[in-house]
């Protein structure tokens, strides 16, 4: 089917405020309407997200689909400014997109919405205010806990990767408006952006537990609330998988899930491999439920999984070996864990007796790989030996048989700490006979939090607490021949920022579990996909391959370890890239630094540094950062300035400082 490409066409929102739109049509749409489908993000449409929004949007289309790419206000070049994510703002004006969408002459009314990471977030979030327009949602890669499951927190604990991405996030806020969309008024308007960028990490951090901020967009509030149906994925090597079990055990809309073994790509790119045909699994939910066509969905396990077999924990992983299977229902009914106890000898069904000590050095954690993979070399976590010597270790016997485990495996542990603050960072791992050592899942957990993320409380030194770590879900065969390791530490550097005192925790082996979601005796389901497919691909050119280097080293004289990541020209490992069509050329490097000494909490030490170039033969934007983060035991400084030029004349620099209370965290 042929299909017609509006590059650009603003929606006008009731309050005066322009939204950019690009538009795929099928032919024919304008004398017989279509339905349509939304994906509404901030990422630039113009030249962001220009790469995979073709593929994407250009295949719906070519299944009889208006499909529809909206940059939210104030990105790209919609008006308006964005002062936060996922504000209610952001949902006003997608409830009148929506609307407008179905108004035009090309659309049938019915419309899905879409999207991965921030469009998986506002398409559940758009859901939940039931629009009448919106017939079913696809999310791919969102949480719907903005707090313990998002980009800031994870088990009370800050991430890194909270400032990592508020930092991108005001590269990605400063690039110009493009002029020939803009007009006249791309620079004024480009230049009162920047004026008013906000601090991102820094508003984020100021939120250390789960109050009315990250409530807010978090549809596990209310799960009633969506009333579409709902086809969720998720992935083994992301960092957003545990929504999609929440929401197939808590939705009363019809709803399935898949999980594979990829990493924040959407699964017909997916990497690690195999990637599988997702847009042909799009239009089959599309076509069920905006085009009334019976494609057998409904019929189909309600979750379908890959389970990941062992392989070498190298940091790059193009391919995840493995199979599909599928469960009928979710949660699975009459299955009961594996429970092991924790002992001195290991994991075994007798229950320890006694306490073993941990007090795990600063920097462990050096081979967690990346809180999100994204299909980017050397981001995958490598061999655990490296970090097993700063842990508790219990292993089982060698494996006769195979034991099979799809949920959320899980630890009860009473503890006994000597600070009013700690961390415990548990990791279930797969040792191979080789004596490599493969992260099957991990969790890290904010003890003043044990007792849940709205009201955390300080700890008693020298008293126990018991507290139950939910790992992340995982899909996981431990073979014959292999072992299965629990290991626990007390720090998991460079993931999360360290607790304010280096504590140590007491174990009492007499009550510690180990309990693993086994599918010993399950029905398997077994599954199978088509190979991926795509729409029209973007012209373009790569100028430039760039580099990607990841390099952990200790300094044997100061004792600092220092974690680095550096991306030239393309921070997920694009390069530099001109898109032939607009004649635009793109470059975005990150340098991310990351050091701490194994003896001190506080010698903790962030800093993201970027350059990002747009531009054409005769006007040249670059914008440079440094953003950077340090702790006492008290406080969080966040520090960071931003320049704006245009054909190497500066136009605008901004600073930032703020210093953020710590609470219990």
């Amino acid at each position: 089917m042929g299909i017609e490409v509006l590059e650009h066409v603003w929606i006008t929102l009731s309050d005066g405020c322009r939204l950019g739109a690009r538009i795929w049509l099928p032919e024919g749409a304008r004398d017989a309407p279509v339905p349509a489908v939304l994906e509404y993000i901030p990422y630039r449409k113009r030249d962001g997200t220009r790469a995979r929004d073709e593929p994407i949007h250009g295949y719906f289309a070519q299944a009889g689909y208006a499909s529809v790419r909206v940059d939210m206000r104030g990105s790209g070049e919609s008006d308006g400014h964005m002062a936060d994510e996922y504000l209610e703002q952001e949902q006003d004006d997608a409830l009148e997109v929506l609307a407008w969408i179905a108004a035009q002459d090309w659309c049938s009314g019915n419309i899905g919405m879409m999207g991965k990471s921030w469009g998986g977030f506002n398409c559940l979030q758009v859901a939940a205010r039931r629009p009448p327009e919106l017939k079913a949602v696809i999310p791919v890669y969102f949480t719907d806990d903005r707090f313990s499951d998002d980009i800031h927190f994870m088990g009370g604990c800050l991430l890194n990767d909270n400032l990592w991405w508020g930092a991108i996030m005001m590269a990605y806020q400063s690039r110009p408006l493009d002029p020939e969309i803009a007009g006249e008024t791309w620079r004024e308007d480009w230049l009162a952006r920047i004026d008013a960028l906000p601090f991102f990490p820094a508003i984020w951090a100021a939120h250390q537990s789960y109050d009315a901020y990250w409530k807010h967009g978090s549809v596990r509030q209310d799960y009633a609330a969506i009333a579409c149906p709902v086809l969720a994925f998720g992935g083994w090597a992301d960092s957003y998988t545990n929504a999609v079990p929440r929401l197939l055990e808590n939705l009363s809309v019809p709803c399935r899930g898949v999980i594979g073994p990829w990493g924040h790509v959407y699964p017909h790119d997916g990497a690690p491999g195999p990637a599988i045909g997702w847009l042909q699994e799009a239009v089959r939910w599309w076509d069920h439920w905006l085009k009334g066509i019976d494609t057998g969905v409904m019929e189909e396990p309600q979750l379908r999984a890959y389970i990941n077999e062992a392989c070498p924990p190298t940091g790059s992983r193009p391919h995840q070996p493995g199979r599909w299977v599928g469960e009928r229902e979710w949660p699975p009914r009459d299955r009961e864990p594996l429970t092991l106890c924790l002992s001195d000898a290991g994991l075994s069904d007798t229950p320890g007796r006694g306490t073993r000590q941990v007090r795990s050095p600063q920097s462990h954690g050096k081979a967690s790989g990346e809180w999100m993979a994204a299909g980017v070399p050397g981001e995958m976590p490598t061999d655990q030996r490296l970090d097993d010597g700063g842990s508790l270790n219990f292993d089982s016997a060698v494996l006769d048989e195979a034991v099979e485990i799809l949920g959320r495996p899980y630890l009860d542990l009473t503890l006994t700490p000597d600070a009013p603050v700690a961390q415990i960072a548990v990791r279930l791992s797969d040792v191979l006979p080789s004596g490599e050592v493969l992260r099957v899942s991990y969790q890290v957990l904010n003890l003043t939090h044990q007792g849940g993320h709205e009201a955390p409380r300080p700890l008693e030194p020298g008293k126990p607490v018991r507290v139950r770590v939910d790992l992340h879900t995982c899909g996981h065969r431990f073979a014959p021949g292999h072992r299965i390791r629990v290991s626990i530490g007390t720090a998991y550097w460079p993931i999360v920022w360290p607790a304010p005192h280096a504590a140590t925790l007491s174990l009492d082996l007499a009550e510690a579990r180990l309990s693993l979601p086994v599918r010993a005796g399950g029905d398997t389901h077994a599954m199978a996909y088509p190979d991926p497919e795509h729409g029209p691909m973007t012209p373009m050119t790569q100028l430039d391959p760039g580099s990607v280097a990841r390099i952990s080293s200790q300094d044997h004289l100061t004792g600092e370890t220092l974690y680095v990541t550096d991306g030239v020209g393309g921070v997920f490992g694009e390069g530099v890239l001109r898109f032939d069509e607009i004649g635009t050329e793109i470059a975005h490097s990150l340098r991310r630094e990351l050091r701490i000494r194994d003896d001190d909490p506080l010698s903790a030490r962030a800093a993201v540094i970027q350059s990002y170039d747009t531009g054409r033969d005769g006007w040249r934007i670059r914008t440079e950062s440094r953003i950077e983060m340090r702790s006492t035991e008290d406080r969080f400084i966040i520090e960071g300035w931003l320049r704006v030029l245009e054909n190497g004349t500066e136009l605008r620099r901004r600073e930032w400082s703020e210093t953020i209370p710590r609470n219990l965290i």
